[in-house]
């Protein structure tokens, strides 16, 4: 009887600890939509407050302050989230080219294409503005965009012949995030033509050249 009894008690114990989980990745995430909505309405204008997104949400501040310790905390979380899916779209773009200049072209024109559809390219400067106030984004070089992207170059960029592609990657994302900050921040897409040049110069840097003769 006595373990009839543990029994019971374990799995309705149980029972609680998952719904409540569930309940709190429901909050979790309603603060992350309202959190992107809310910014992605302001734009560059303003920052919106713990208020404006908890009353998106629908929540209470202590729902918030249950997940997150801050504001900027919940904006470092949507640009993870955010990085994640690209790094996503990314990979699976890369994966339908069999060249390693072709995987390259691939990943850059995947940066670039935030800046080209106009609500993507307004929801993506809102959030890196956004994150800049907590040293990521705009304001700090993209710190925690560039490692999660560049990943995905040092393969093709060793292929290419590479001497160090981890480096080379890095110095390659950099370079392509910062002229993706460029077209946000400026509001103009980028041309078939400048992604091409984009792309030419990562692989021209890793591709060695033939020593002439003096």
């Amino acid at each position: 009887m006595q373990t009839t009894e543990n029994g019971i008690a374990t799995r309705l114990a149980q029972r609680a600890v998952a719904k409540r989980e569930a309940n709190y990745a429901s909050e979790v995430r309603r603060l992350l939509d309202a959190g992107l909505e809310v910014m992605r309405r302001c734009g560059t204008t303003s920052r919106p407050r713990v208020a404006d997104i908890v009353a998106a949400a629908g929540l209470s501040n202590e729902a918030f302050y249950r997940h997150f310790p801050s504001k900027e905390a919940l904006v470092a979380a949507i640009l993870e989230e955010g990085t994640e899916i690209l790094r996503a779209y990314l990979d699976h773009q890369m994966a339908k080219e069999s060249s390693p200049e072709a995987k390259v072209r691939r990943w850059v024109e995947g940066v670039l294409s935030q800046a080209v559809d106009a609500n993507i390219a307004s929801t993506t400067l809102a959030v890196l503005w956004n994150a800049g106030s907590g040293g990521e984004g705009l304001a700090s070089g993209h710190s925690s965009i560039n490692p999660s992207l560049a990943t995905l170059l040092q393969a093709p960029l060793a292929d290419l012949g590479s001497a160090d592609p981890e480096l080379d990657a890095s110095l390659a994302s950099h370079a392509t995030v910062g002229r993706l900050s460029d077209c946000l921040l400026r509001r103009i897409r980028p041309t078939p033509a400048e992604t091409e040049r984009v792309a030419s110069f990562c692989i021209r840097a890793v591709t060695p050249r033939a020593v002439s003769d003096p």
